[in-house]
């Protein structure tokens, strides 16, 4: 046989569809990573206005003017009440302007993301000076010194999205490419919960115990970890019944390429173009890292709808995966090619 006959026989169809699907992955793994992050720039944050009452409709115009609309400025009534928000996460910084002097305090949490609250400062420092006035930075939420940038919460998550997809992806290539049966899918089913619980528990061990790199309740870290780790590995899992071997990397797109960029962890959502802002939330990495993040530094406030989001993804990945599973009985035999085999 010929070396052409060779590489005819080898490359089958369906692999040159996977090598392409490879292919497309990667470039827009690029597109992804390098758009949402190449020029970051706060738009629309959240930001509270502590003023006398002469002063605060002129300093809210003045904010919401500008350039490139950094702010969204809004009234607030006194500067409890500021930090308050803050802590809630409701706003992610506050002016609060002295009526009896020229030294103003601007209000930041650097838990929920250090560039953010850096460059809030900055801004600030910059629209003072204009008016003869100067500023003082108050962390009301203070990263920890273990922290650095307040990337801890987001590397934690990844590693955590990162071991459910992988996880999923083992399980699903280890007997066939698809779930053959209910009894198969079952099991896969309990043997990611299981993980998940082993994986959120050592995610907290590391990052708490281990490393000291965020503060906050440790069994409310292993609890989101588990959590994370399931909705991911259910995504996949379900994600591999509906396509085959090709949902495997469909959940590389989902999780990866779209989750990842847009989750907030290397510069926080306000500083991200709409599109990444949008998405984020709505995905894993994004929902698990401000949840971690709430828990390190704000008291666990503000988490209700990440953590909906995070179940939403476990609740129909675990449902489509057990109902593709009921098309099959439980004796059906699994004629798939393994994994292994559909390259040849």
């Amino acid at each position: 046989m010929t070396f052409a006959d060779e590489v005819k026989n080898a490359v089958t169809p369906r692999a040159a569809l996977l090598v392409i699907g490879v292919l497309g992955l990667q470039l827009l793994f690029i597109a992804s990573y390098v758009g949402a992050l190449h020029k970051p720039k706060p738009t629309d944050v959240p930001f509270g206005v502590v003023a006398p009452r002469q002063m605060s409709a002129q300093l809210l115009t003045e904010l919401r003017n500008l350039p490139g609309g950094p702010l969204d400025p809004r009234t607030v009534a006194d500067a409890t009440t500021a930090r308050e928000q803050i802590l809630n996460r409701e706003i992610d910084g506050a002016l609060v302007v002295n009526p009896t002097g020229t030294t103003d305090t601007v209000l930041v949490a650097s838990g929920g993301g250090t560039v953010l609250a850096d460059s809030l400062t900055k801004l600030i420092t910059k629209v003072d000076l204009t008016q003869r006035r100067t500023v003082r930075a108050v962390d009301v939420a203070p990263a920890s010194a273990q922290d650095f940038d307040g990337l801890s919460s987001f590397y934690l998550v990844v590693g955590w999205c990162v071991g459910g997809y992988l996880c999923a992806s083992i399980l699903a290539i280890s007997a066939g490419s698809k779930p053959a049966n209910r009894q198969r899918a079952s099991i896969r089913t309990g043997v990611m919960a299981l993980y998940s619980i082993a994986g959120g528990i050592g995610g907290a061990v590391i990052i708490g115990p281990i490393l000291g790199a965020l503060p906050g309740s440790f069994w409310g870290l292993s609890g989101l970890g588990a959590l994370t780790v399931f909705a991911v590995g259910m995504l996949t899992l379900a994600l591999q019944a509906l396509t085959g071997i090709v949902g495997i990397g469909l959940a590389v797109l989902i999780v990866v390429i779209a989750g990842n960029p847009s989750a907030g962890g290397a510069f926080p959502l306000p500083m991200l173009p709409d599109f990444w802002r949008a998405i984020g939330p709505a995905l894993p990495p994004g929902a698990g890292t401000w949840v971690a993040r709430s828990i390190a530094y704000f008291d666990g406030n503000a988490v209700t709808g990440p953590l909906l989001v995070l179940s939403a993804w476990a609740v129909a990945g675990t449902l489509v995966t057990l109902l593709m599973a009921l098309r099959k009985p439980d004796d059906a035999a699994d004629t798939r090619a393994p994994f292994g085999s559909t390259l040849s």
